[in-house]
Order: C-alpha cells, then sequence, then structure tokens
C-alpha cells in the first residue's frame, strides 16, 4: 500500500473519491497536518520525513523542487503530477492502479506524471 500527501490544491473530489472507493487508502492531506499554505520545499520534506507520495496537480513549480531535492541528494519518495483536466474517476482508478500494483519504494526520487 502506498502512503500519499495531498498537496493544498489538490483537488478534493479525487481523495474524497479515493476513500470512498477504498477507505484503506493511505492519504492525507498537507492541511491535514497543519501544512495549508506554506510554500513547495517544506511540503516535500514533511513527505521525505513520513516517507509519503506527493500527489499534485502544480506542473509549474512542484516537479522542479522534486528534482532539486534528487539533485543533492535529499530523500524524496516520489511525486505523482496529475493533470487538472484528466477526468475525477479516472484520476481515482489510476490512483488505485498505482496503488493496488506497486510498492512505495518504486516511486522514491521519481516525478511521475498521471494518468500513465
Amino acid at each position: 500500500m502506498l502512503r500519499f500527501l495531498a498537496d493544498e490544491n489538490f483537488n478534493g473530489d479525487i481523495t474524497r473519491g479515493l476513500l470512498l472507493r477504498d477507505p484503506d487508502t493511505d492519504l492525507i492531506r498537507v492541511q491535514d497536518v497543519g501544512s495549508k499554505e506554506v510554500d513547495d520545499p517544506p511540503v516535500f520534506e514533511w513527505a521525505a520525513v513520513h516517507n509519503r507520495i506527493v500527489l499534485t496537480h502544480d506542473q509549474a513549480t512542484m516537479p522542479d523542487f522534486a528534482h532539486d531535492r534528487i539533485i543533492v541528494g535529499q530523500q524524496m519518495p516520489g511525486v505523482f503530477v496529475l493533470n487538472n483536466r484528466t477526468p475525477i474517476q479516472q484520476a481515482i482508478e489510476e490512483l488505485l492502479l498505482v496503488d493496488e500494483c506497486s510498492d512505495q519504494e518504486e516511486w522514491s526520487n521519481l516525478v511521475v506524471y498521471l494518468p500513465l
């Protein structure tokens, strides 16, 4: 089972849909851990400390910050960048698929654009 951290602007309909489809999904939002409205680097730091893959729609800055962490050798458990135009049901299916068919370590130091 993968461990997810949804950034503050991640579509709440997707997070709710994931939890409705699979209540055992290990997903928390930055708002739930007191990190609301913080810059991207602290989100990645928190995700690294707690070994959580970041879920984001931010294609502009999040991938760059993730790559910066990788380049300097900092832990980066992974980031899934979901196109915000992807239909909600498709996004949910994609996340359920990667959750079911992979292990947390497989995504370490990767920036992955979904849908696959």
